[in-house]
């Protein structure tokens, strides 16, 4: 063998000795690639997702609140007033087993037909989604199972991250471990939109079809289903192409699923839904309930009601509203201002004197309108209640006599309407007959009358602090009162007189005004009840019951508007006058009887001349006399007849002094022929007026929009 021979052997030798060696360096390659591929691929991603799935918490079903309506309803806890929908609330939280078992499966057809059998998540889906998100797909999502979709409304949100959907992934695994099946499509049921403003399938049922949810045909359910995949685009009101194609696609998977049967399928036709513009608003309140919900509203922000407790709890709020006399208030209004003037308002307020409850509640027509019921207005004679009260607190009885005649001071002069008179007849007369010139003068004899009368009214329950008025209420731009505040000069409001009078319907026992009796949550948790008060005790028993028989004879005095069946009831009217034209602006009728105070007022809204349909003035004792007693007689239909207590006596006079009306004697002619003439008989002593100074210029105050009150300048 040469040399050469052997060196090309060796070659060969050690060529075959490194193919082999390169052989298993790429075999190891592929293997760690593929071992960093397994890892970076599964064990890294499953060992993370046991982390994450170790560490997450997962809320119980009941800790999960959201957005809904709440309800507002009347005493009685099932009529409904009105509903307040928060943002993103208009939802009624319902439980499964009032959903029909055919929307359940619609909507299991529609969103996830293996919802019974899965883990709480799609790993197929998960992986389009992030190949969507990855490839910048617009429509990038889909795929979710609805466990996966709940977590991402209500827990983790939308956004576009991968973060987010991991987290959302793993939610939704844990969730099916944690949470019943039956949990997770409840609360899927309950919070999932479906376009039309409609959160929840309660409330789409309510905007489709008008009708509640256990209502809905198969047919209804598989449409509200069919909108849940595309909810802004599929809420038509037409019979859209897309919409039918998807109404389709639910019924072929109900089909499959073998929940409906093909012959069922075959037969069903397109459902009719409710037109766009006839969709209800939850917070929509066009009749005087409207007001209502304000007022109980703001109650609940003044008690601290946690506003978040509102929007998410499903809450019913009952109110003190009695439907029945509600009722009576609305009918009154409209049977007596029927082809009256159209641009007459008016308001009316009931309250219950034994616990200040709002029985009836009546501030406009219009839900969303001005609240005539909270205006600040002049009471005219309706307050010279006050200054009887003012009076009898300073032991004043009603047996006082008082001249009636006209009253002079400076260039201030005070007459009574159409020329009235009673020459010089004690208070209670006065009262019934509504003579100026007598309060007058009743104020000027007592002592620091016109704080007194004042100070009676806030005791009674005018607040010291009233929303459109500035400074403290019933003052002279924050100063003394002036002796017009008898006359009804000072600014209040028709809830305030309704409560006020309800004060001394009680004996002087003074109740808050109020609304909301309390609040319960949809799983029946008491968020707030109002607390029973015994009230107090603000005015002297034998004032307020002396007042009451004193006000007793009005009603019936007041163009025979006593109450039905001879029922005992205390009022007064009031009217004020439209600067100098002679004509009126305000007129009040109010009163009570123990059980319930009515307050009404009527006017204008844009300081017109109060005239009837047939142009002349109205007063007090008129259309607002009539109103209020239509409202107390229906109110009270039906009710036992209660008598007021009869009062210990003031400087030893109980109760009203027998008035007779002075009658002229007639003697015969022979008597007239020899009688002497009569001594004319002592004239009473006059009460001292003290010098006042001129009335100051009146000028003209817009107090809210349209309505203007003469008030002194500067």
């Amino acid at each position: 063998m040469t040399v050469g021979s052997e060196h090309t052997r060796a070659s060969r030798s050690a060529a075959g000795r490194g193919r082999p060696r390169r052989k298993r360096s790429r075999l190891r390659a592929v293997l760690l690639a593929a071992l960093v591929l397994l890892l970076v691929l599964v064990i890294v991603p499953v060992g993370y997702f046991a982390y994450s799935y170790r560490e997450a918490e997962v809320p119980r079903p009941e800790a999960l609140r959201n957005n809904q309506i709440a309800t507002i309803v009347a005493a009685d806890d099932s009529t409904v007033l009105a509903q307040v929908a928060p943002p993103e609330g208009n939802r009624v939280n319902i439980t499964l087993d009032e959903v029909p078992e055919h929307v359940r499966d619609a909507v299991l057809a529609a969103e996830d037909r293996s919802f019974y059998e899965n883990p709480g998540f799609s790993v197929r889906g998960f992986t389009r989604a992030a190949w969507d998100n990855l490839t910048g797909k617009e429509d990038a999502g889909g795929g979710s199972t609805i466990t996966q979709q709940f977590v991402k409304n209500t827990v983790v949100g939308s956004d576009r991250t991968y973060s987010r959907k991991w987290r959302e992934l793993v939610l939704a695994a844990r969730m099916a471990r944690e949470w019943t099946k039956d949990d997770v499509l409840t609360a899927y049921l309950n919070t999932i939109y479906f376009g039309r403003g409609a959160y929840g399938v309660a409330t789409a049922a309510q905007a489709y079809f008008g009708k509640p949810v256990g209502e809905l045909t198969p047919q209804e359910g598989a449409l509200l289903a069919a909108v849940i995949n595309r909810p802004s685009s599929l809420d038509s009101s037409d019979d859209s192409e897309k919409l039918r194609e998807r109404w389709n696609y639910v019924l072929d998977g109900m089909t499959a699923m073998n929940v409906l049967r093909p012959s069922e399928r075959s037969s069903m036709e397109f459902p009719q839904v409710v037109p766009f513009e006839q969709i209800p608003d939850p917070n929509d309140a066009l009749g005087p309930e409207g007001l209502v919900r304000a007022q109980v509203l703001d109650e609940l922000e003044r008690l601290g009601v946690d506003q978040e407790l509102i929007d998410t709890r499903g809450v019913r709020i009952v109110t003190t509203i009695d439907p029945p006399k509600q009722q009576a208030a609305i009918d009154s209004v409209a049977n007596v201002m029927a082809g009256e003037p159209e641009n007459l308002r008016t308001a009316v307020v009931s309250i219950d004197p034994r616990s200040g409850a709002v029985r009836a509640y009546y501030g406009g027509p219009q839900g969303q309108g001005y609240d005539y019921a909270q205006a600040p207005l002049q009471a005219g004679s309706a307050f010279k209640v006050f200054g009887l009260l003012a009076a009898l607190d300073q032991g004043i009885p009603l047996s006082a006599r008082y001249d009636s005649s006209p009253v002079t001071i400076g260039n201030l002069r005070i007459t009574n309407v159409d020329g009235a008179s009673c020459g010089t007849c004690n208070i209670a007369e006065a009262l019934k007959r509504s003579l100026n010139t007598s309060f007058y003068r009743l104020t000027l004899a007592m002592d620091n009358g016109p704080q007194s009368i004042a100070d009676a009214a806030h005791a009674a329950g005018i607040p010291e602090n009233i929303p459109g008025v500035q400074g403290v209420s019933l003052t002279e731009d924050g100063g003394a009162p002036q002796t017009g505040i008898v006359l009804g000069q000072y600014l209040v409001r028709p809830i305030d007189m309704a409560s006020a009078y309800a004060t001394i319907a009680a004996s002087g026992v003074y109740h808050e005004p109020y609304f909301v009796e309390r609040v319960v949550a949809a799983d029946g948790e008491v968020l707030y009840e109002r607390p029973r008060s015994e009230g107090e005790q603000r005015i002297d028993e034998a004032v307020a019951d002396n007042a009451t028989q004193a006000m007793l004879p009005i009603a019936s005095y007041s163009r025979g508007n006593g109450l039905a069946g001879g029922r005992p009831s205390a009022s007064k009217t009031g009217t004020t006058q439209l600067g100098d034209t002679g004509l009126n602006k305000d007129a009040w009728m109010v009163g009570y009887t123990p059980s319930l105070s009515t307050a009404v007022w009527m006017g204008t809204n844009d300081s017109e001349p109060l005239l009837n349909l047939w142009g002349g003035s109205i007063y007090g004792s008129s259309l607002p006399a009539s109103i209020w007693k239509q409202t107390m007689d229906a109110s009270l239909s039906g009710t036992e007849i209660e008598t007021f207590p009869w009062p210990d006596p003031i400087a030893g006079q109980a109760g009203v002094p027998v008035y007779v009306e002075p009658q002229p004697s007639r003697p015969s002619p022979q008597q007239r022929r020899s009688a002497p003439a009569p001594a004319p008989a002592p004239a009473p002593p006059p009460i001292q007026v003290p010098e006042l100074p001129p009335l100051p210029q009146l000028r003209e105050v817009e107090i809210f929009p349209g309505i203007r009150i003469p008030l002194p300048v500067g």
